[in-house]
C-alpha cells in the first residue's frame, strides 16, 4: 500500500492573514483564486499552490513560538533584478547579495511574517 496523492499544497501559518495575503497579492500580481475571509487564502503558480491560512484557537500554539524554518518558498524568475526591485518596493529588500549556485543565480528575501523566499535565476 502506497499514499495515492492527487495533488500538492504548500501551506503558510499566519495570525496576519490579511497583510500576507496583501504582500504574495502584489508581489505575484495576482489575486488568490480561492479566498476565504479571516481563514485562508490560495494562489496558483505554475505546478503548484500556495495556501495561507490563520490557524484555528485550538492549533495556534503550534505556530506561535516557531522558530525559523529550514523550509523555504523558491521562485523561478526570469530576471532577477527585475524580482529584487519588486519586493523591495514591497518592503521586503533582502538583507544579503545575489549568490552563485551551480544552477543559477539566487538571492534569500522574507515575507512580511519572516517566511524565507529564494528568488532563482536559472543560466541561459
Amino acid at each position: 500500500m502506497s499514499l495515492q496523492c492527487t495533488d500538492a499544497i504548500v501551506t503558510i501559518a499566519t495570525s496576519e492573514l490579511d497583510k500576507l495575503v496583501n504582500f504574495y497579492t502584489d508581489l505575484l500580481n495576482q489575486n488568490p483564486i480561492n479566498f476565504i475571509p479571516n481563514v485562508y487564502a490560495e494562489f496558483q503558480f505554475p505546478g503548484m499552490r500556495l495556501g495561507i491560512f490563520h490557524p484555528k484557537t485550538t492549533h495556534a500554539y503550534e505556530f506561535q513560538d516557531s522558530v525559523k524554518s529550514k523550509m523555504s518558498l523558491c521562485l523561478e524568475v526570469s530576471n532577477l533584478e527585475t524580482a529584487i526591485a519588486h519586493i523591495t518596493d514591497l518592503g521586503c529588500p533582502p538583507p544579503g547579495e545575489i549568490t552563485l549556485a551551480s544552477h543559477g543565480r539566487e538571492i534569500y528575501v522574507y515575507d512580511p511574517d519572516g517566511n524565507r523566499l529564494i528568488l532563482h535565476q536559472s543560466h541561459n
